[in-house]
């Protein structure tokens, strides 16, 4: 029963004024510190009174320009860049290793050294090699031998040296980007109204100086990426160019401007002993009179750019700034509970402090059963006395069955 009584209670709030110095300063700077935290960073750093559209819509063209030369030929862009077509990630082709004029047929394998056939095992494909096994192991030359693959030969040998085209420290990369954030139907680009075709052609891209400059050196993109231009056109690697739309479109349409950063996004491959750098690949093929295939197989090395592409815009709407209004006069009462701990725990006379704020009484002594004499309204004040009591009750002035 006792159970069932504690169970069907009802509390309700007590306030009590506590004159203390001490505590009073606690409150107030409790209160002035979550109040500085909302309007200081919530609301003008944040900018929690705005609607954020982080969906960016974007299109990115690069074009490259400039001449090279590389075993005493001159190359263009059409020889150095890959794929074409002008899209956010392509490569610059730095280096080449060139293995002419081969045929589909058997021949030795350079990476296969072997003693007798049983080192070949049978004809497998294998991940490694130029071709499938044949299971034979043949000279490749007076000093040693090898296993005889089935595929185009003769097979390639990838381990020469091979000189590095560094004129391309010097090519130029334009970047043309077109970005859009649907939920205000917002469309910028990155070639800005104030910049003219006389711009494009003199300026170079530069973080202090032209900010804005679409044109921007290759070898300038590595160095602010952290990188030595000579080194990563030897290896090949990876340069991330970053674009960043972070936009308040609570002020001017011009105010809207893009911000450049770079960085290596292959650094774990650099340090790599094993695969180092980044190549690649790919061959040309050519016919012979009588319709025989045969193709010039080059292993590339370049580097390669990635253009990314990220941002959000954010503009003013009355539902987040009432919501993040609502929260912060409500974490002001974070104030309270802190004070009440220190109140009622710490400070000197905590006892009397919970005597006042805690208190229970019956429903009987507010409700009597006998008659309204002056002696029994004694009585009253007397039993109220004698039950009023300490409560475990945080914060509450309960009334009990």
């Amino acid at each position: 029963m006792n159970c069932v009584a504690n169970f069907f209670t009802y509390e309700t709030t007590k306030s009590v004024v506590v004159k203390s110095w001490t505590i009073g300063v606690i409150n107030r700077a409790v209160q002035l510190l979550i109040i500085s935290y909302f309007i200081g960073w919530v609301f003008l750093h944040e900018k929690a009174y705005q609607i954020r559209d982080t969906s960016i819509e974007s299109s990115v063209v690069t074009k490259v320009k400039g001449f090279g030369k590389y075993s005493n030929q001159v190359m263009d862009t059409a020889d150095y860049v890959t794929p074409p077509q002008g899209t956010s990630v392509f490569v610059i082709i730095t280096k080449l290793i060139v293995t002419k004029n081969q045929f589909q047929g058997v021949c030795p394998d350079p990476g296969y050294k072997c003693k007798g056939d049983k080192d070949c095992k049978k004809p497998v494909p294998t991940a490694t090699g130029a071709g499938i096994l044949t299971g034979r192991c043949v000279n490749y030359n007076s000093t040693f031998q090898t296993c005889q693959i089935q595929g185009w030969c003769p097979a390639e040998v990838d381990n020469v040296n091979v000189p590095v085209m560094l004129e391309a420290e010097n090519f130029t990369l334009f970047i043309k980007n077109s970005i859009r954030f649907p939920l205000f139907n917002f469309e910028k680009g990155n070639l800005l109204p104030n910049l003219t075709a006389e711009d494009i052609k003199r300026c170079r891209f530069n973080p202090v100086e032209q900010p804005f400059c679409p044109i921007l050196r290759l070898g300038d993109i590595v160095k602010f990426a952290g990188q030595d231009f000579a080194q990563l056109a030897d290896t090949g690697g990876i340069i991330g160019i970053k674009i960043g739309w972070v936009c308040d479109l609570d002020h001017s349409w011009d105010r809207c401007v893009p911000s450049y950063s770079f960085n290596r996004l292959d650094g774990v491959s650099e340090k790599n002993k094993v695969s180092n750098g980044y190549n690649f690949r790919y061959a040309k093929y050519y016919k012979q009179e009588n319709g025989t295939e045969f193709r010039t197989l080059m292993k590339a090395f370049g580097i390669r750019f990635d253009v990314l592409v990220y941002g959000n815009a954010g503009k003013f709407n009355i539902i987040p700034t009432l919501i993040n209004t609502v929260a912060a006069f409500t974490s002001v009462g974070v104030g309270t509970v802190l004070c009440d701990i220190i109140l009622l725990n710490f400070l000197k006379g905590a006892d009397q402090y919970k005597a006042k704020k805690f208190e229970e009484v019956s429903e009987k002594v507010l409700h009597p059963d006998t008659s309204g004499s002056p002696i029994y309204q004694n009585n009253q004040t007397l039993g109220r006395r004698c039950e009023e009591k300490q409560s475990t009750d945080s914060g509450t002035f309960s009334i009990g069955l």
